[in-house]
């Protein structure tokens, strides 16, 4: 079982994040969206331009159950992960952590560029309806919510750690 498992849109920070809190927590981190890329040897962009996003969120569904299954240290999943009701059952009773932040946030981030599939086209209004969709699926499984908005990687690491009430290794 994940010691914590970091959920919350794209560009917010899982991995980065997620990397610090393992080092600090004195475990590995695992990203489910770098192991579909791995397994399927291109990216995950060119996933959902070449197969389409069905395809895509059932490679990611197996990726998820199966990290799930196999990793103990910290694990970030990719920012759709929720959409599917199969995985958010099978994160009920795991340490969530919800990152999340505003639309501002977000486009001085990741500049809502359009390597990010579902943002390709009106970016700023895409990653609004995606999070008016996701946000309370995030919620739902969450554990703790931590905004990142202007706060640096090490902040949020302190308040997710601060949120679940867990100490450094």
């Amino acid at each position: 079982m994940p010691a914590v498992v970091l959920v919350g849109p794209m560009g917010v920070g899982k991995s980065t994040v997620g990397r610090l809190l393992a080092e600090r927590l004195g475990t590995g981190f695992r990203d489910t969206d770098e192991d579909i890329v791995a397994a399927e040897g291109r990216t995950i962009a060119d996933i959902f331009v070449e197969e389409g996003e069905p395809v895509f969120r059932a490679i990611e569904k197996r990726a998820v159950h199966q990290a799930v299954a196999g990793h103990e240290g910290v694990l970030a999943l990719g920012g759709g992960a929720v959409l599917d009701a199969d995985t958010r059952a099978l994160l009920a009773g795991h340490r969530v952590v919800y990152l999340s932040m505003d639309v501002e946030e977000a486009v001085r981030r990741t500049g809502l560029n359009a390597a990010r599939p579902l943002l390709a086209v009106n970016p700023r209004k895409q990653w609004r309806e995606l999070m008016e969709a996701r946000r309370h699926l995030y919620e739902e499984i969450a554990t703790a919510v931590v905004a990142t908005d202007g706060r640096t990687p090490e902040e949020v690491t302190q308040a997710a750690l601060d949120a679940l009430e867990l100490k450094e290794a």
